[in-house]
């Protein structure tokens, strides 16, 4: 299972942009892979996230499970500037 979040600076919450079990969830991932965006493992949240339709902002019962997610992004997205800058 897979989903995957979009928070734009317009956007009020974070909104899922794409969710999917199986070989969509594969895609997902793979596509993430592919454009460098650092992906995170959490089956109990995606499995609450993927209850959510594509387009729909996420509540804000789960505003706090996905800042966590979101700074660590953030904070790998750091990290891979840091050693990029070093090459």
């Amino acid at each position: 299972m897979a989903v995957a979040l979009r928070y734009g600076k317009d956007d009020a919450a974070p909104v899922v942009v794409a969710s999917g079990k199986g070989h969509i969830a594969e895609k997902i991932i793979e596509e993430a892979d592919k454009e460098n965006v650092p992906t995170y493992k959490d089956e109990k949240l995606a499995a609450t996230l993927s209850a959510l339709e594509i387009g729909e902002m996420i509540p804000p019962e789960l505003y706090k499970a996905v800042a966590q997610v979101l700074v660590f992004v953030e904070d790998m997205e750091t990290l891979k500037s840091k050693l990029d800058s070093k090459e």
